[in-house]
C-alpha cells in the first residue's frame, strides 16, 4: 500500500470509527434515559466496542480509499 493511500485510509478509517462510537452512545443513552437510568460503564464499553468493530470492518476495504490511487475520492 503507498504511503499516501495508508494515510488516507487511516484517516477514513478513524472518521467512520468516531461516527461509529458516536452513533452507539447516542442510541445507548437514549435507551437508558427510557429507561430512567443511564449506566455511563456500559455506554462507554458498547461504543468503545463499536469502535473496534468499525476498525476490523475498514480491514476489508473502504471506498474512499481506492487501491493504487493517491486520490482521497
Amino acid at each position: 500500500m503507498l504511503k499516501t493511500n495508508r494515510k488516507l485510509w487511516f484517516k477514513a478509517a478513524a472518521i467512520r470509527a468516531i461516527r461509529s462510537i458516536a452513533q452507539t452512545a447516542v442510541a445507548a443513552i437514549g435507551t437508558s434515559l427510557a429507561l430512567q437510568n443511564v449506566d455511563w460503564r456500559m455506554v462507554a464499553s458498547t461504543s468503545l466496542l463499536a469502535g473496534i468493530m468499525s476498525i476490523l470492518t475498514s480491514l476489508a476495504g473502504l471506498p474512499e480509499v481506492k487501491e493504487g490511487s493517491g486520490d482521497e475520492h
